[in-house]
């Protein structure tokens, strides 16, 4: 079975909104790993507009399932990690004011940066992926540099499943992902996925995907929470991804 990895930040950006403690992310991590998620993911921002990163350090006493700590590897992000020693830190290349990651990693360019990361991340134990866009190439790169896994920024796929109208176009939106997942499998890698991933398509990309242990899943998630409840909608999840 795929693992669910729940995105909190939304959760973050609604008790910011108002100041104070409410909703209580400690508390809602916990239940969500109650309702039965498998992982719960962050991502940091430099400017804390949603996950602070006092919020990381408190989560690592309450996190039981896995915990992946997603975001661009700054000093402060790596410091931020080498701290915590999450079960995964996603490496993601966004700009410090993007709204939302938007592009996967270049890794043949950044390649020797990103080895560099890495091997101090390893050194700590902690698990790395590498948000990279369905290219073989950048996952070939992936593994050069020494990634334990890929997240396959899944934004493209989404659209295009969206407004497809029959099923050879939702075979053609899946088609690059499903030879980026091979192509990571030949290499040894492990698959990831997440960004824009919702109970409408979550269970096509699952059943297409090969070999895919783990979704990231936010936005759309707590966005369906809101008409079906937060046990719910995991449990939606849950049982699309079997």
């Amino acid at each position: 079975m795929t693992k669910l990895s729940v995105n909190i930040n939304k959760i973050a950006t609604l008790r910011n909104a108002r100041g104070g403690n409410v909703p209580n992310l400690l508390v809602v991590a916990k239940d969500i790993e109650d309702f039965g998620a498998q992982g719960i993911t962050i991502h940091p921002r430099p400017d804390e507009r949603h996950i602070r990163y006092a919020d990381a350090r408190e989560l690592k006493d309450t996190v039981m399932t896995e915990y992946n700590i997603e975001g661009n590897p700054n000093k402060n992000f790596i410091a931020l990690v080498l701290d915590v020693k999450p079960t995964q830190v996603t490496l993601v290349p966004d700009a410090e004011d993007a709204i939302t990651s938007n592009a996967g990693w270049d890794t043949i360019k950044h390649h020797d940066y990103l080895k560099d990361v890495i091997k101090t991340f390893k050194e700590y134990g902690i698990r790395t992926s590498i948000f990279v866009d369905p290219d073989t190439a950048m996952v070939e790169g992936a593994a050069k540099v020494g990634a334990d896994r890929i997240e396959l920024y899944t934004e493209s796929f989404a659209h295009n499943y969206g407004i497809a109208k029959n099923l050879e176009d939702k075979n053609a939106a899946i088609q690059p992902f499903i030879d980026a997942a091979k192509t990571a499998t030949k290499l040894g890698l492990g698959i990831n996925a997440g960004h824009d991933l919702s109970l409408d398509n979550i269970k096509f990309f699952k059943e297409n995907i090969p070999n895919l242990l783990e979704v990231s899943i936010g936005h759309a998630l707590i966005c369906e929470a809101l008409y079906f409840g937060l046990d719910n909608v995991v449990n939606m999840y849950l049982h699309k991804l079997k």
